[in-house]
This record gives structure tokens, sequence and C-alpha cells, in this order.
């Protein structure tokens, strides 16, 4: 971790009190000139650091900015991520699919304040305007774990789930099989994008996108969305560095299941804040709407769903809107 990174991670888990410059050059073993230079450095990416007179340092807690520093200072997982933030980009899953195809090592993290061509499932476009959400993307090398990589959306919406509920207090469910709602308004999108072997047959790469309506755009969500979409506050800016902080954590809970993804330590959280269990549902396939009841959610994250002719199924793609 940089100088930078680490003073962050000191001055963001002071709690906006002031830590002096002899404590961090003593813990960081660097000089005091070491240090105006990291603080002058993550002054000029936009933090807010007050120097007070023989004092030290304090990270003023207002700001939400979005940086590799401010991730890396959150991130308890060492030795995985390489974090890269970009101001605009057209699509983070995009753009990290064509850095694995030129050998980008698993781990790789790019996070964008907006992005212009923002994917969803089906074609779909994902709303990520500038400043208002969290938009990221990691590539995965899951090699040996080829047959486990349809958990690997599952996982990653319980790791954002449970990332949302520590740093933003609010409790989000699950809609099969990719989508976080709050008050029965879609709240996080994830796609998961793979890229498999000819030969192998092995999953030589997946890029997990997830995208967070964290605040309220200024000019509110478009019409097509206005009735689905919602955001996690109804704030318009971020603040306490949420989306840093939401990033890393997402990142620390996902990789956690994905070590163990044969395991599914994720999959009873899963069931737990699943809101279609039990439910009416039309099923979406190949342009087609059926009826069904949702019967369970198998181990393999299947939709196990019944007709209204009697036969029962089990889905493993697709789309599910409840009835209402």
């Amino acid at each position: 971790m940089s100088t930078k990174s680490e003073l962050l991670r000191i001055l963001e888990r002071s709690g906006g009190a002031v830590v002096s410059g002899g404590a961090i050059a003593k813990k960081l073993s660097i000089s005091r000139n070491a240090i105006w230079k990291a603080v002058e450095a993550l002054r000029a990416q936009g933090y807010d650091i007050t120097a007070v007179t023989n004092k030290g340092y304090r990270l003023e807690r207002d700001g939400d900015i979005l940086s590799t520093a401010g991730i890396a200072a959150h991130v308890k997982t060492q030795g995985v991520f390489e974090v890269e933030v970009r101001k605009s980009v057209t699509s983070t899953n995009m753009l990290v699919r064509e850095m694995a195809a030129q050998g980008a090592p698993e781990g790789l993290v790019l996070a964008a304040e907006e992005q212009t061509a923002g994917k969803g499932r089906q074609g779909k476009a994902f709303h990520s305007p500038m400043g208002h959400g969290v938009y990221f993307s990691l590539l995965l090398r899951p090699g040996s774990k080829t047959s486990e990589a349809p958990l690997i959306t599952s996982a990653a919406a319980v790791a954002a789930a449970e990332a949302i509920e520590s740093v933003m207090a609010v409790r989000v469910g699950i809609k099969w099989v990719n989508d976080l709602f709050m008050s029965d308004m879609k709240v996080c999108g994830i796609l998961t994008e793979a890229v498999f072997g000819m030969e192998s047959g092995v999953v030589e790469s997946a890029v997990l996108g997830i995208g967070i309506n964290l605040t309220r755009p200024d000019d509110g969500f478009p019409e097509e969305l206005a009735d689905v979409a919602t955001a996690l506050t109804d704030r318009s800016t971020g603040k306490d560095g949420e989306r840093c902080r939401l990033i890393a954590e997402i990142l620390d809970n996902f990789w956690g299941y994905y070590q163990n993804l044969g395991k599914r330590e994720f999959l009873d959280e899963y069931r737990a804040r699943s809101i279609v269990l039990g439910k009416n549902v039309n099923v979406h396939s190949f342009g087609a709407i059926t009826p069904a009841e949702v019967l369970e959610i198998d181990n393999d994250c299947g939709l196990v769903v019944r007709y209204e002719n009697g036969e029962e199924a089990t889905l493993s793609s697709g789309d599910v809107s409840i009835k209402l």
C-alpha cells in the first residue's frame, strides 16, 4: 500500500479526530516531509484535510470523494485487488473485459464517477449519472471454479446487500437473480459476463459489474425508470466517503465467498433476503410471459417454480417480475 493510502487509512479511522504528525511518522516509518507530500497529494484528489498547528492532521468528514486511495484505505483483504478510478467511462464492464483480453490479472477493479453506456442484463442500459452512484467492475479468473461460476452473481448479490446494510444502515432484498430492491424498487444491478475457452471449456475470465443508486440524481431518474428505480438515500450528495466504503466492503465480502464458492456460505443469506420466495410471479423468457409460483431457491441458486398447469421447472437464467 502506498504512503498516501496508508495515511488516508489512518485519518479515516481517526473518526474526524486530529492525528499528530509524530504519531503518523512513527507508525509509517517516514519523515514529516513525506507526510506533508502525501497530504498534498490527497488534497489534490479532493480530500479536505486540515492541518492543525502543533497538533497534526484531521480529515474533514463531509465529503464523498471517490478515489483509489479512498477505496484502498477501507479494503481489509490485502494483496488481491488492484484498484483504478476514472472520472468518466463508457462501461466499466466493457473496459475490464478489454483489459482481461490483454492479460490483466484477477483482482483488477475499475470504478468510475459515471458511465455513459452502463450495461445491464439482456442488453438493457444502466443509468449511471456523475457522482450519484457506485459503479465498478471486478476481474475474476475462476479457472478450476468453472463449474461454480454460475454462483458468482448470487454471491455478489449477498456481498453487496450486506455492505449496503453495514455502510448505509438500509436493509435491501434480492430479486432473483441479480437485482437488489428497497421498498419494492430497484437500487442495485449486478451483471456477470464470462469468457470461455473454446477448447478447454474453462471460464478464462469473468467480469463482475455492480451498479448502485446511492443518491438521487439532480434531475431525477429518467422517465422510463421513475416508477421502478430509487436511491439508497434521498440526499443529492454522498458523505463520509460512502462510495469508497461501499466498494471496499463489497470487495471484502465477495472475496470471502468467492474463495469458497463451492461451500455456498452465502446461500442461506441469499434465501433469507429473497423477495420472490413464495410469491406469484411472471416468468419472462424468450419474449413470453408465463405466470408461476416460486417454490424455492435450490443449491445452485436456481429458481424452482410451479406454473399454473401444475408443471414445475427450475430456472437458471431469465427474469421474473412479482405479480401485483
